[in-house]
């Protein structure tokens, strides 16, 4: 299985990584009205677990290439990603609109997450599965416990 994993680049796993972080780096520099995710994380331990899966995913996303994956078309997979990224980006249009419910916590936190999965799914980089999976798990504790809860 190791064997068809080559070191390479992905350009397509660094443009899904830039959609997705476009909307964060718009917070970074723009407060949102209601801005509840600037205040003080209650679980520092498993967010540092996210960071360090959030690095080696998007490590693994662009810098590992399974070989004898099919060239990127539309697939249903992708069509999801597509989605996971335009319900993602909703989402931060409700939350600027001054919404900052569990749906909305909830739709920052998931698609994402969805997206990078389902990507790496699609383009057969199973690498990348188990990282995203413990990210995923990790940014939706992150998010019941600080926001929902």
């Amino acid at each position: 299985m190791v064997k068809k994993y080559k070191c390479g680049f992905d350009i397509c796993g660094l443009l899904l990584f830039i959609i997705i972080m476009l909307p964060n780096f718009v917070w970074f520099a723009v407060p949102a009205p209601n801005d509840i995710l600037r205040c003080e994380s209650v679980t520092g331990t498993i967010d540092v677990i996210a960071s360090i899966c959030q690095l080696l995913m998007i490590s693994a996303l662009c810098l590992v290439v399974n070989q004898q994956r099919r060239k990127l078309k539309f697939t249903p997979l992708i069509i999801a990603v597509s989605v996971s990224c335009l319900l993602y980006s909703v989402s931060w249009i409700f939350y600027y609109t001054g919404t900052a419910n569990s749906l909305v916590i909830l739709g920052l936190t998931v698609f994402p997450c969805l997206a990078f999965l389902l990507f790496a799914i699609d383009r057969e980089n199973y690498i990348v599965v188990i990282p995203a999976s413990i990210f995923a798990l990790c940014h939706f504790v992150y998010a019941i416990v600080n926001f929902i809860i």
